[in-house]
């Protein structure tokens, strides 16, 4: 059996790599709006998939800000020097981050007059947050949601992603697709990966069938899951 080997694809997190849709469309502007905010920070939470790392990326290059994970920040020894002079940082998957540690972030950026970008799957009140001042500060900023994507959203992401892979897809296929799969930003992630696979053991682009292949590897995925749960 032949092998088919996995690589991985780098994310185009340029503004012109962004796909604007309704479910999203507050949250670009928001992030556009910048220097022009009501406040020092802006949160945007939505699903896995869901623009939310793009975004902070777009925001960065816009403010010069530095980027950093939720989950790096416990592996900083000191992320107030890191910070060093910087007066703009987006952290990714906040909701991680520890909450002492976010909440100096917060109050020196606020000292030098600075913005904080912070991405999260769920909204504050339901990042179990302990700490008061931290909680009441998040609470205070401007919070948008990145809502579930629609058939037209969910088709430019396949066909994008597809391209980042230097895969090409034919639009009717591209509709098959869409009718078919579940609706969510994480499951057009995981068809295009089963399409890049059935494609590469196929040794054609994706073709009808291949797309069929996908769709039932995705299929037996499903029933495994729901099985190993139940």
């Amino acid at each position: 059996m032949q092998l088919a080997f996995t690589f991985p694809h780098p994310a185009g997190y340029r503004l012109e790599d962004f796909l604007p849709a309704p479910c999203n469309r507050e949250a670009l502007d928001a992030v556009l709006a910048w220097p022009d905010w009501p406040g020092p920070a802006l949160i945007l939470h939505g699903p896995p998939g869901s623009g939310r790392t793009h975004l902070a990326h777009i925001w960065r290059e816009r403010a010069g800000a530095l980027f950093v994970t939720g989950a790096e920040l416990w592996e900083v020894a000191d992320p107030l020097e890191r910070l060093g002079t910087a007066r703009a940082l987006a952290v990714d998957d906040a909701d991680l981050a520890a909450p002492r540690l976010l909440l100096q972030l917060y109050n020196l950026l606020v000292e030098r007059r600075g913005h904080l970008l912070l991405t999260a799957r769920a909204p504050v009140d339901r990042w179990g947050i302990a700490l008061p001042d931290l909680l009441s500060r998040l609470k205070a900023a401007a919070s948008v949601r990145i809502e579930a994507p629609d058939d037209a959203l969910l088709a430019a992401l396949l066909v994008k992603q597809l391209a980042d892979r230097r895969l090409s897809v034919a639009p009717p296929i591209v509709a098959y697709l869409v009718a078919r799969m579940d609706r969510s930003f994480a499951a057009a992630g995981r068809l295009v990966e089963a399409l890049d696979r059935a494609s590469l053991r196929a040794r054609r682009p994706v073709t009808m069938a291949v797309a069929r292949q996908a769709l039932a590897e995705m299929a037996e995925m499903r029933a495994r899951e729901t099985g190993a749960e139940s």
